[in-house]
């Protein structure tokens, strides 16, 4: 059975109320947590962990149940940004009217005056992931004696990574995982200690490592992606509808190559798979929630052959629909 990742992220943010963003500081002293209200485009709530660890260096860990967060920082010259997506997917404006987007283990380089006043944009309407805000000149000037032992330079790396002010982005990589994994299911006595030893290991990864040389994630231009962003509505809204990609383009004004591609760059999957995954992620919730037939749930998600709907859902969740609902009412 696939992972419920929407499901975990939601478990995770279920003492945070609707509207809400909890805010918790973490430091040798006792931590603060505290509650701000703020209006999300979309409706959602969050969790946000930040960590001063060294002079000049910040991580956050961001917990969202949304399809947006209004992200607010100074446009700071020579400020350097990484974020790292554990779950769902992540995507912001940069300069000059374009959106780049992340997955799952990808890890994202760019300066601060890249993105300021932007707004976070969750396309499967949840996130988890990790970002680390350095000031190059402060963090080298008192750096951490493992990182100046092994000769880490904080400006070196942002000139590497970012030359010209450019953003970088390193797809999944097995090399990257070990340092990640472990920072997301911590117990709160640990975090802090494993952040500071975490963090230390990426920059020492990160300065023997080449910058990416395989070819760099597309940056849309944010009218393309707020077009897709419609579409994508509209099929979420009736997925007992078939709708072609060619009349969809035509609808929209888009050719159909710049709609497979941008809309599989926005949400991670080709159309297809995409409203595959919402039509039995829909089934599941109505096989739980409601006492309708099998065959009646198999139409109102788009399937005319409730013997083809059963097929396709037990391929998706290793179960025939009968069964699931039985076990989940079990």
């Amino acid at each position: 059975m696939k992972t419920d990742w929407a499901g975990i992220v939601a478990e995770k943010l279920a003492e945070v109320p609707e509207g809400y963003v909890r805010e918790s500081i973490l430091s040798p002293a006792a931590p603060e947590t505290t509650h701000h209200r703020l209006f999300f485009q979309r409706g959602g709530k969050g969790a946000l962990e930040r960590a001063e660890l060294f002079p000049g260096l910040t991580l956050t860990r961001m917990c969202i149940q949304s399809e947006d967060f209004p992200h607010h920082h100074a446009a700071r010259q020579g400020g350097l940004e990484l974020t790292h997506c554990h779950m769902g997917r992540v995507g912001w404006s940069m300069k000059e009217g374009v959106t780049l987007y992340l997955g799952p283990g990808d890890l994202a380089l760019h300066t601060m005056d890249c993105c300021a006043h932007s707004v976070l944009g969750f396309p499967l309407g949840y996130y988890e992931g990790v970002s680390l805000t350095l000031d190059p000149e402060k963090l080298a000037a008192q750096l951490p004696p493992v990182l100046a032992q092994a000769g880490v330079d904080p400006l070196a790396l942002r000139e590497r990574f970012c030359p010209k002010g450019h953003p970088a982005v390193l797809t999944a990589r097995p090399e990257l995982e070990p340092i990640f994994q472990p920072l997301y299911d911590l117990p709160r006595a640990l975090r802090l200690p494993y952040y500071t030893l975490k963090v230390q290991e990426l920059l020492l990864t990160l300065s023997r490592m080449d910058p990416p040389e395989e070819k760099q994630p597309t940056q849309y231009l944010s009218q393309q992606v707020e077009l897709i962003r419609a579409i994508h509505d509209q099929l979420m809204d009736r997925p007992d509808q078939r709708v072609t990609i060619e009349t969809l383009a035509k609808a929209y004004h888009l050719n159909t190559s710049t709609l497979k591609t941008v809309f599989k760059a926005v949400y991670g999957q080709p159309i297809a798979a995409h409203m595959k995954h919402h039509r039995m992620q829909e089934a599941a919730r109505l096989l739980r929630e409601t006492d309708r037939s099998v065959g009646d749930i198999a139409q109102q998600v788009g399937y005319e052959n409730q013997s083809k709907f059963s097929k396709v859902f037990r391929e998706t969740f290793q179960i025939l629909p009968t069964e699931y609902r039985r076990q989940q009412r079990g």
